[in-house]
């Protein structure tokens, strides 16, 4: 039996979680759940790739990924499946797909076209549900769906770079539960760019000269505790996920602040790399 992740911004104090997980239970009893995360942001589709993207690879080949963000049916906005990376993922065509399919193409994308046998104000839990447990089944995508050749890109999840390959302009797209401000340029495009080159990264009104590999690099171990003072100091790195990130060393955003409350850097604000 398939694993089904679930990835929303419903949150847990509503039903809406608790009735499709049941509406999968009553389809597949036997089925094996997982709460990748109900506490996205509303509607934020770079958020929600964000997560999913770094969450998704952990998962064995042939897991299924229902995502409830912005899944409301309309014109603009269909409801489509897919297969990825040996994974199954059933979510609107929004956008949400970009980031994940940004290094490995879809080995095939369906439009899905079940709605007619439902009476849905509920999406996720009257059409998703259906077509992952379809999926769990060891049905065909063709099955529930009409193949498309494309899904909709969304623009702000890729960074760009300049002609000369002199810059990097990305924006941030997730900030993460301790106030870290996390950018869409990866470690992989940094390095392909900037071939070993002096570089400043520049935010708002910050500027970062040196990119740490870990949060502690910050500190000098070498001192007394009490002369370290770097609680609450900005830093750049690359993260777990290998995404460029701007944090404060032990944020806390009831105490200490973050990057975002103390850099002022917010979603979707600019983050710029030049090189020298």
């Amino acid at each position: 039996m398939s694993i089904i992740t679930l990835t929303t911004d419903f949150g847990t104090k509503d039903h809406f979680v608790g009735a499709v997980k049941g509406t999968i239970y009553s389809e597949l009893p036997d089925a094996k759940i997982v709460d990748i995360s109900h506490q996205i942001s509303p509607f934020n589709i770079a958020e929600t790739a964000y997560i999913l993207k770094n969450a998704y690879k952990s998962f064995p080949e042939g897991s299924i990924h229902i995502i409830g963000v912005d899944s409301e049916l309309n014109e603009e906005n269909k409801h489509i499946a897919l297969k990825l990376d040996n994974h199954y993922f059933i979510c609107p065509n929004n956008g949400v797909i970009s980031l994940l399919a940004s290094e490995i193409k879809p080995e095939k994308i369906v439009e899905i076209t079940i709605h007619n046998l439902v009476t849905t104000s509920f999406p996720v839990l009257d059409v998703f549900v259906k077509v992952a447990c379809h999926i769990a089944r060891g049905g065909t995508l063709e099955v529930i769906g009409k193949v498309i050749p494309e899904f909709k890109k969304m623009t702000e999840l890729q960074p760009t770079v300049t002609a000369d390959n002199n810059a990097i302009f990305g924006n941030i797209i997730y900030i993460d539960n301790y106030g870290n401000s996390i950018s869409n340029i990866t470690k992989k495009l940094f390095q392909e760019v900037s071939k070993g080159r002096a570089f400043e990264i520049t935010t708002n009104k910050y500027t970062f000269k040196k990119i740490y590999h870990k949060y502690s690099d910050i500190i000098d171990f070498s001192l007394p505790v009490n002369q370290r003072q770097k609680d609450g100091s900005k830093l750049a790195l690359f993260n777990s996920a290998n995404y460029l990130e701007i944090a404060i060393y032990k944020s806390n955003l009831d105490t200490v602040g973050g990057a975002t409350s103390l850099l002022g850097l917010h979603y979707r604000d600019v983050i710029a790399v030049k090189f020298f």
